[in-house]
């Protein structure tokens, strides 16, 4: 009986060992796996309550668009939806939460965790906020400039400034996977609406990869939000039709991915989104793992709806 309690004690010192032992990257998936969860539930929350500015904006443009141009009702019904835990991005966020616990869709514990990571700052509410921006942008341009644009210049100031091309309304959304993909059509990618956003396509043209790549003007998915708002997987689709136009273009100029040089036109967004833009994609290495995890604390505790306000710009008349 006397050697029982030592045996008790050298298991608690062996467990212990066992613990100060373990891999610092399977303790930040964990805590960031829960952290995402939390923040999932807590960002439903703030959609519902109406405590996110610019999902509170795309329900006040809705019924005076729809007032002023009642052919485009049922588009604009979905793109409400934008603002609710029903939109496609909280959706789409939803699902990579749920995947992103799963080892084996994952090539390595690096990727895990830097998707964990990407979500993690998708979910800030600050952020979420900055992303709806597109949404409430393709609402002001379908008021022909009656309803103003947020966090953005002008269309025709940001076409100027990058020398871009006018792909019609919604062109904010190309790109996006929430919204739609690249189809390949006898050769050529083009994209294709999902949904009831495919009315989007009555107000513009066939837009194909490689002429939206060269002209495309400024949107926050594509020059912010790219590494949070979508899957590793749905990157590598993008990359995948990218590396296929290229080839269309092997001699002469080299067709450059439509992501080498970020599109002027942001406008009073949240300093989160410029932290945030220089840290994604540059992966979660033994080096810096322990470093990006505080960081992703620090937002969860930071995050306030009073940020969100402070980063809107004019109220909801005039503004093209």
């Amino acid at each position: 009986m006397a050697g029982k309690p030592l045996k008790i004690m050298l298991m608690l010192v062996f467990f212990a060992l066992l613990g100060g032992c373990s891999d610092p990257l399977d303790d930040a998936i964990t805590n960031l796996t829960q952290t995402n969860e939390s923040k999932l539930k807590t960002l439903e929350r703030q959609l519902i309550g109406k405590q996110i500015r610019n999902a509170t904006l795309i329900g006040e443009y809705a019924p005076i668009l729809e007032k002023s141009r009642p052919e485009l009702t049922p588009l604009i019904k979905q793109l409400v939806l934008d603002g609710t835990p029903e939109g496609p991005m909280y959706q789409g966020l939803k699902k990579r939460v749920s995947d992103s616990v799963i080892a084996s869709n994952f090539v390595s514990k690096d990727e895990q965790a830097q998707e964990l990571t990407n979500i993690s700052e998708a979910l800030n509410p600050v952020l979420f906020n900055d992303a709806l921006s597109d949404v409430v942008n393709v609402l002001a341009d379908m008021s022909n400039g009656a309803l103003a644009r947020v966090n953005a210049l002008s269309q025709q100031q940001s076409q100027q400034a990058n020398n871009s091309e006018d792909f019609g309304v919604g062109s904010q959304l190309v790109g996006n996977p929430n919204y739609g993909t690249w189809n390949n059509n006898n050769g050529m990618s083009f994209w294709e609406w999902y949904g009831m956003y495919a009315l989007i396509s009555n107000l513009s043209s066939p837009i194909s990869f490689d002429r939206w790549g060269r002209h495309r003007g400024y949107s926050y998915y594509n020059d912010y939000g790219r590494y949070r708002y979508s899957s590793p997987k749905q990157r590598k689709k993008h990359s995948d039709v990218w590396k296929k136009t290229n080839k269309k273009f092997s001699t002469g100029s080299r067709y450059s991915t439509p992501y080498s040089k970020s599109r002027v036109g942001s406008s009073r967004l949240s300093r989160q989104s410029s932290q945030a833009k220089t840290a994604a994609g540059k992966g979660f290495s033994s080096s810096n793992r322990l470093k990006q995890t505080r960081s992703t604390s620090s937002y969860a505790n930071n995050s306030s709806f009073r940020n969100s306000r402070s980063s809107t710009s004019r109220g909801s008349s005039r503004g093209k």
